[in-house]
């Protein structure tokens, strides 16, 4: 069962452990510059709202209605990025641990294969909760992604489009396997001390009728971030029970006619972002090992790629940028916390 608690999805399982509960938000970002450099990671600058696909089953389509899940609203060109956090386990000093899969269109954002049931043993196609943050976009390099930005399904730029032909999915498909019980039990035995956590900063913060509703995710400009491998091996994984949300995303213009809220405001650019002195980050775990690109990924155009063999622009405001205040959080070893 999925809950949805204050803009958040929750995968909880009561059935494994007790305090077997991963948390998902959807992050409003800054869309990063597509200029062939790498940047670091950008600030979070608020949750997408996210509502019941069955509360509207009169204003979205048929299909949306079929596959159930959330819907989001995202203005074309927007940026997101995902935050997992799992619940923190004290007397075991550890949170719980769980793979999730995570695909756009049914692309698989971390090997670039079409969606499929379960975990693989060979080219890793999931992330590992606690040890993998957030994940930004696709995984084209060892340590960099391309970033998640909302395109109009038909007009040829999203993963899925360009890897398939089609634009017959969009949004964004996520799957969670918790940690087998028996395994977490003897992985971390229980324990008397209490540890503190600490993770990235998040700064709070009508279209016409002919217009497609549906949107899904491209790549956009290239990131510094990795997708650290599996430690534990992919058998210790509960892939009896397992969750899965289908996330549609409606562009900003058709919200209110879909929910009747006003939808967020626009996106910050990244002068806008520079103007006001809010920080960027790097995150790096040196106790983990990141996984390769993905070929298939890696050969995907950018927004900007495509818009340029197009004749289009479809990237506003994409001057290049130069992050000056950077906030390193990667784990320290010896770090020793200020009262």
């Amino acid at each position: 069962m999925i809950e949805l608690t204050g803009d958040r999805l929750a995968f909880p399982f009561p059935e494994v452990f007790p305090d077997a509960r991963l948390t998902i938000s959807l992050m409003r970002t800054l869309r990063i510059p597509d200029d062939g450099r790498a940047y670091p990671l950008p600030a979070g600058l608020g949750l997408f709202p996210i509502r019941h696909v069955d509360d509207f089953g009169d204003s979205v389509p048929r299909d949306w209605i079929t596959r159930g899940g959330v819907l989001i609203p995202m203005y074309q060109s927007e940026e997101m990025w995902v935050a997992f956090s799992s619940m923190y386990v004290a007397n075991r000093m550890t949170s719980y641990p769980f793979a999730v899969k995570i695909a756009t269109g049914r692309i698989n954002a971390v090997d670039g294969k079409g969606w499929r049931g379960g975990l693989r043993k060979t080219r890793q196609n999931y992330m590992v909760v606690p040890g993998q943050p957030w994940l930004d976009g696709y995984a084209v390099e060892e340590g960099l992604i391309r970033q998640f930005v909302a395109m109009p399904l038909g007009a040829g730029y999203t993963a899925e489009e360009q890897m398939t032909g089609k634009a017959e999915f969009g949004g964004m498909q996520i799957c969670v396997y918790p940690m087998k019980r028996e395994t977490f039990e003897e992985l971390f035995p229980v324990r008397q001390e209490r540890a503190l956590q600490r993770g990235r900063i998040a700064l709070q913060e009508a279209m016409p009728a002919s217009e497609p509703m549906g949107m899904g995710l491209a790549p956009g400009g290239l990131m510094k971030q990795e997708i650290y491998k599996d430690r534990f091996g992919v058998d210790v994984w509960d892939t009896r029970n397992r969750s899965r949300c289908f996330i549609h995303m409606a562009n900003s213009l058709v919200w209110r006619a879909i929910t009747d809220e006003e939808p967020p405001l626009p996106p910050l650019t990244s002068r806008d972002y520079g103007k006001a002195g809010i920080p960027w980050f790097d995150y790096y775990n040196e106790d983990l090992e990141a996984v390769g690109g993905a070929e298939a990924l890696a050969e995907l155009r950018s927004v900007i790629q495509m818009g340029h063999e197009k004749g289009e622009t479809p990237l506003p405001e994409n001057e290049s940028s130069d992050p000056v205040h950077v906030i390193d959080l990667s784990p320290k070893k010896n770090r020793v916390r200020e009262w």
